[in-house]
């Protein structure tokens, strides 16, 4: 029923995966292009994402403006200001990924602000009638320690920089803190 023969393109596919895990530079080249593949299309999905968000949130809008009366949001501002920063979530995981498909590394300090945006996303449209107290709390706990880990994340990005040694900080300097894939 559905022998692989030697001749099969799947077969030989599956041969060379098998061979190359034998051979480091070969199984490295392996994962970088299905990493990079991966990071591709999660990129792909992340836009579609974006512009799908950015249209419901420009019709959401439009349907408030024309409706009466004119000029006040029949919807609350939490769901407007909650898809408002869920555009922003995606903008800066898109970032992450393409961040990681230019250097290969992530970036910490990227990752750790999208996770505050998100938790202090999740703090602004809280519909406080149906939580309780512990989930309050712990949407409290995360959030200091997600800003304290920026904090000490900046603080050694700014004294890592060469520009900081000089004197000086520079607004542009790239974040060093980051997580290396691999070593070439």
């Amino acid at each position: 029923m559905g022998r692989l023969s030697t001749s099969n393109p799947a077969y030989r596919f599956l041969r060379w995966v098998v061979r190359s895990t034998y051979h480091d530079r070969e199984f490295l080249k392996l994962t970088d292009g299905v990493e990079g593949l991966i990071s591709r299309a999660l990129s792909i999905a992340t836009i579609a994402v974006i512009i799908v968000a950015t249209v419901d949130l420009v019709l959401l809008l439009s349907r408030q403006l024309l409706s009466s009366p004119v000029g006040f949001f029949n919807s609350t501002l939490q769901d407007i200001f909650g898809s408002l920063l869920s555009i922003l979530i995606a903008l800066e995981i898109l970032e992450n990924i393409t961040a990681y498909l230019r250097k290969h590394v992530v970036q910490v300090e990227l990752v750790v602000a999208t996770s505050l945006t998100a938790v202090a996303r999740k703090f602004i449209i809280l519909d406080l009638d149906k939580v309780d107290g512990m989930e309050i709390l712990g949407l409290g706990i995360a959030i200091l320690a997600l800003s304290a880990s920026y904090w000490l994340i900046r603080q050694a990005n700014q004294q890592g920089s060469p520009s900081h040694h000089h004197g000086h900080e520079s607004e542009a300097a790239e974040p060093t803190q980051a997580i290396a894939r691999h070593d070439d």
